[in-house]
């Protein structure tokens, strides 16, 4: 299924994926992805899985680019991208497949055994009753084997449907790579538009477990700083956000309200695993 222009040659890289189609609140799993794949050194995209025949097109929609005047269809793909930032990187990024989840998993679990990939780390985010006034909480959730990063909360009590990238965590785990999965905890108020500081709070949290450098992502502070103005200035013409706001730090609602998103997460359909199978 991967098509390879060539293999990088790494010494002891770290795996880090962020796979965006089930849940990412703020889009900051995708955010925190391009941004430290735009960071890395010697970046080059070395590999992709054409994902056109395993997605429903009418949900995951092909993209149109244009060189020199000409348009070209650009299919969705797994991009497998090989740098360096502190250490050497490998980054997968791209839509959720529909169908053959196994051999997705499979294949990228094959690419980091040769590329001898030594841990991995998921990025992506849920909305949760947090407010945007305080530091982005990061949740972690963990194969048996990989230690607890510092300063996030151990999330070890989940059951239910889950995506793509932690069958692909829980998949690199059973073969030896410890898995970790980075999620950030979004506001649920604004969980639908671009939230800087979630991003920020991933990549901060990844850099200092997976020992990266990512002295570059100045700029994504300064978009936080201007993102939290804006949301307070957006709450005077919003008195029923602004009072919610106002409940939630004063942690009345808060349990209420996680227990409301994580029974939406639970009422989720998880996507085909193969074409007639889910996954397990």
């Amino acid at each position: 299924m991967l098509d390879v222009d060539g293999w990088p040659s790494l010494t002891d890289p770290v795996l880090v994926v962020a796979i965006q189609g089930w849940v990412d609140a703020g889009a900051a799993g995708e955010t925190a992805a391009d941004l430290l794949g735009a960071s890395l050194g010697s970046a080059r995209d070395f590999a992709r899985l054409d994902l056109s025949d395993l997605v429903d097109l009418q949900q995951t929609r092909p993209g149109i680019e244009r060189t020199h005047g000409r348009p070209r269809v650009v299919w969705p793909t797994l991009t497998c991208t090989a740098g360096r930032a502190g250490r050497d990187v490998v980054l997968v990024r791209g839509p959720e497949p529909s169908l053959r989840w196994r051999s997705v998993v499979e294949t990228v679990v094959d690419l980091a055994v040769r590329l001898g990939v030594r841990e991995a780390y998921g990025l992506g985010a849920m909305p949760a009753a947090v407010t945007h006034r305080r530091a982005v909480p990061v949740h972690a959730t963990l194969t048996s084997e990989a230690p607890a990063p510092a300063a996030t909360v151990l999330r070890d009590d989940y059951v239910g449907p889950t995506g793509l990238q932690t069958t692909l965590l829980v998949a690199l785990g059973q073969r030896g790579i410890p898995g970790t999965g980075l999620w950030a905890q979004v506001p649920h108020y604004v969980a639908g538009s671009p939230s800087p500081p979630a991003a920020l709070a991933l990549l901060e949290h990844l850099a200092a477990t997976a020992g990266l450098d990512l002295t570059a992502i100045d700029e994504l502070r300064r978009e936080t700083e201007v993102y939290v103005r804006r949301v307070e200035d957006g709450l005077v013409d919003r008195p029923d956000v602004a009072e919610l706001v106002a409940a939630i730090e004063a942690e009345h609602p808060g349990d209420d309200l996680a227990a409301e998103v994580e029974q939406f997460l639970r009422g989720l359909d998880p996507p085909d695993a193969d074409d007639d199978r889910t996954i397990d």
